[in-house]
């Protein structure tokens, strides 16, 4: 499976399907990590061997949908994964290029960038995190995945969200082996 990243952070769930792909958990080819900010997430793929692009957003939006698009066009990936990235893709992206993305909650709850607070602000008991289809809606894609996390009464939002990751890193490399073993599911657009 041929997998383009999108990344704007610190890079740990792009490490985790990079030491899952160097270990020979994931069979998969890491085509190149695109990021919208100068990010550790660039750092690591970079120690790794891979190739990076950095593409910033630019003032008018449509000129930076197009050269996304235009970049992964050439590329031709299986897959899009976007791990941490903070960017809401055009219509057109997603429905050309399959994508995924994880997300610190059970969706469709606590959707947007603020899920691991929502959730507590909420008072729910368990959140997690979910792997699902990117579509033109924030957060509302189908679900693939998810993986509960409960809530213990000491957590405030950093440390409910680290044990939230630890998560997060091993759903995403389970869903990519789920892909490579039985194909790409069909999506509902």
């Amino acid at each position: 499976m041929r997998i383009v990243l999108l990344a704007s952070g610190s890079g740990s769930l792009a490490q985790s399907i990079i030491d899952a792909r160097d270990t020979g958990r994931l069979k998969i080819e890491i085509l190149q990590l695109i990021s919208d900010k100068k990010s550790q997430a660039i750092e690591r793929a970079d120690t790794s061997g891979i190739s990076t692009k950095f593409l910033p957003v630019s003032k008018d939006r449509s000129v930076w949908d197009e050269q996304l698009f235009n970049i992964v066009s050439d590329l031709n990936p299986d897959l899009v994964v976007s791990v941490g990235f903070m960017r809401i893709l055009s219509g057109e992206f997603v429905a050309t290029f399959p994508t995924i993305n994880t997300h610190p909650a059970l969706l469709p709850n606590f959707p947007g960038t603020h899920g691991v607070r929502d959730a507590l602000k909420a008072g729910a008991k368990v959140t997690g995190s979910t792997v699902h289809w990117v579509d033109a809606g924030i957060d509302t894609g189908e679900i693939i995945r998810q993986k509960e996390v409960a809530i213990q009464p000491q957590d405030d939002e950093a440390s409910l969200h680290a044990r939230i990751k630890i998560v997060e890193r091993e759903l995403i490399v389970e869903t990519l082996q789920s892909f490579i073993a039985n194909g790409l599911p069909r999506r509902n657009q």
